[in-house]
């Protein structure tokens, strides 16, 4: 039986205690917040490190500010006299009773009032259980409307019995929401915490169905190794890539919230370059295989010259000659083992090397100077620009893709010649200064640029709906974790593009992670069980190997099929429930679409920014993770018809909805739906 006790039937002193203790708190975050603000970074010394330390002053500030709306602790822990961590160690120096909130907040004498959610001894707040109490013989969920605390529920884990659902959380899961994301850190689950708290050497692949939070979890991960790795990632640096501007505008609150101001967030384009020409998708595709990685590699490798002639560097009345047959050596010595621009430089080292050898012969004593300088004279300058030619990547890829002998020379066997066709431009840019490039291409470009120069590594990389990127695009996003870790997210059943995984265990040899680890998330807490089953009948059909996934919530009547409905009634319907509601039709109705809804306050979804009005047209290429409490899919038929791939993105489409899903239609429903 249940166990939980809900205000008002508790004392009201109980409930006025810890309203006073959330007071106490707002006023220890408030005097902590002052006290960073009143810092100097004048004692710092010089002007390079009084910046430095502004900019992380600037930083404390800002993660100290405190969220009236937003709770500053949602749990408490009461602990056992004999509590022990996890290590069987005893917890003499914690306080008795335990708090457990978005970041932690201590009194004048630190004396902690609540304690940051990713704390080691917070793990209890989200994984004990009457079989494992861990220490803990209560737990308290707390209830707020707003900021407000109004109440709380008792869950007893010393006793043994069973606790039922918990009306707090589900209610905290289910409440309609406007805006952008909020966090998850009062709701998160066993499984999801496990997940979160995954080491930072591992990198974890996530398949999660709609409605399983496999963002969010991504996201908590992030604040959770940021809170126990500060300093190393401080200097590394951790990024979150996402699929568009207008979903990295959706999540961008949840870390600030938990105190974490200084995280890249960024879309593949972004971070790659905003190239955005239009390209025939089977072109595409064969650019982002991961074949390209060779052709790329012997086209800028191919750009070196035998050398015909040595070097001759004259000084004063002497003349030091490298013969042809010497540079030859050199340059067979430094070709593929060094990255191109390094070893451009080295050439140039080892010939006035081999000068000053001969200069040391006739009785000189030359240093390094001497060295640079003959490296910069202009006979080795010559010599090296016609063996080893100074290049940009986008001069390599610009012969590649308009000299089809080029092109068949660097791709060998790798590529066939129809593919070779494919890439051969039709009319080729007079110069690689003038060239537009794809979205592809940008890929391409990046793969050149660390064949040049070896690219920054970061300290981790969260990377959300992987299971849309190409091969080459993996590659790219796997040269920014390769001396880290990543969080890679998705679902293989909501891949869109041509060129979208059919396996994990791929996306992470291509991401140069083999070892990461692949989990799954199957049961959804957010889309009604009612919604996600009708979605799931499209499965067999795009991921039949993806078991079904399952839903917490029934949400009887959260279904609602309609055929000749008018859009602007179906909009005013939803307008009458409270919550946010998307409109989501093909990309090429979106302007009848608003059309039909000019009678009512609207807004039309942007790819590069979120808007915030209640009712939105969402064109349904940009609907991937993005959520709303009320969806109304408008010609199922006309999504299906749009793209290739066109029952994935329909299958992301009707998976949208957190409380209720309507469907309008008058042309038929794809067959997979009609029965």
């Amino acid at each position: 039986m249940p166990t939980h006790e809900l205000a008002p039937d508790i004392p009201t002193d109980v409930l006025a205690a810890e309203q006073a203790h959330l007071a106490e708190s707002r006023a220890a975050l408030k005097a902590m917040r002052a006290h960073a603000q009143s810092l100097s970074a004048d004692a710092a010394g010089d002007w390079v490190s009084q910046q430095i330390l502004q900019s992380l002053l600037d930083q404390r500030v800002a993660a100290l500010a405190d969220h009236p709306d937003t709770p500053l602790f949602f749990g408490r822990l009461d602990r056992a006299p004999d509590a022990r961590d996890e290590s069987g160690e005893e917890q003499a120096e914690l306080p008795a009773t335990i708090y457990v909130g978005r970041r932690h907040v201590h009194d004048g004498h630190s004396k902690p009032l609540v304690i940051d959610w990713r704390a080691p001894v917070s793990r209890a707040f989200y994984q004990a259980s009457p079989a494992d109490p861990m220490g803990i013989v209560r737990r308290r969920r707390f209830g707020y409307h707003g900021g407000e605390l109004t109440a709380f529920e008792d869950e007893p884990l010393g006793e043994g019995v069973e606790i039922g659902p918990s009306k707090i959380l589900t209610e905290e899961i289910e409440r309609p929401r406007t805006g952008p994301m909020r966090d998850i850190v009062a709701t998160i689950q066993p499984d999801q915490d496990e997940i979160v708290r995954s080491t930072l050497a591992q990198t974890v692949c996530v398949q999660g169905a709609p409605g399983t939070g496999k963002t969010a979890v991504g996201l908590h991960r992030a604040a959770y190794l940021l809170f126990t790795h500060r300093e190393r990632l401080a200097r590394s640096g951790v990024m979150i890539v996402g699929p568009n501007r207008a979903f990295l505008s959706y999540i961008s609150s949840v870390l600030p919230a938990l105190g974490e101001v200084k995280v890249d967030q960024t879309t593949v384009a972004g971070l790659l370059g905003e190239h955005a020409a239009p390209e025939d998708p089977l072109v595409s595709a064969v650019k982002g295989d991961a074949r390209m990685a060779a052709v790329l590699e012997r086209a800028l490798w191919l750009h070196i010259v035998k050398p015909t002639e040595g070097v001759v560097f004259t000084k004063g009345a002497y003349r030091y000659r490298v013969a042809d047959y010497e540079v030859r050596e050199i340059v067979a010595s430094l070709r593929g083992t060094t990255r191109y621009n390094p070893g451009r430089a080295a050439l140039a080292q080892r010939l006035a090397h081999m000068v000053l050898v001969r200069m040391e012969q006739r009785g000189e004593s030359p240093d390094d100077r001497v060295q640079d300088a003959v490296a910069r004279s202009k006979p080795v300058k010559q010599l090296v620009d016609a063996v080893w030619p100074k290049l940009t990547p986008e001069q390599v890829l610009h012969r590649l893709l308009s000299d089809p002998a080029f092109l068949a020379q660097a791709a060998k066997t790798d590529l066939t010649a129809e593919e070779q066709e494919l890439l051969i431009w039709r009319k080729p840019y007079r110069s690689w200064k003038s060239a537009k490039w794809s979205a592809a291409d940008a890929a391409l470009l990046d793969e050149l640029r660390d064949l040049m120069e070896r690219t920054p590594s970061l300290g981790h990389l969260v990377v959300d709906e992987a299971q849309d990127l190409s091969e080459m695009q993996l590659r790219a996003l796997g040269r920014r974790c390769r001396n880290g870790s990543a969080t890679v997210l998705g679902d293989l059943a909501q891949g869109t593009t041509p060129w979208s995984t059919s396996s994990w265990k791929s996306v992470l040899e291509h991401l140069g992670q083999p070892e990461g680890e692949v989990t799954e998330l199957t049961l959804g807490f957010r889309v009604p069980r009612e919604v996600l089953d009708y979605a799931a009948r499209l499965l067999p059909s795009i991921a039949p190997d993806l078991a079904a996934p399952r839903s917490l919530r029934p949400g009887a009547g959260s279904l609602t099929i309609r055929q000749g409905l008018a859009i602007a009634q179906a909009a005013e319907e939803a307008l009458a429930k409270e919550g946010s509601i998307g409109v989501i039709v093909p990309d090429a109705l979106v302007a009848d679409v608003s059309k039909a809804l000019a009678d009512l306050p609207h807004a039309v979804l942007d790819p590069d920014a979120a808007e915030e009005h209640r009712l939105l047209i969402v064109p349904a290429t940009l609907a991937k993770g993005l959520e709303y409490d009320h969806v109304i899919v408008v010609e199922p038929a006309d999504i299906v018809a749009a793209e290739p791939r066109g029952l994935a993105r329909l299958y992301v489409v009707l998976t949208r909805a957190v409380t209720s899903l309507t469907v309008l239609h008058d042309k038929p429903l794809p067959e997979q739906l009609a029965a």
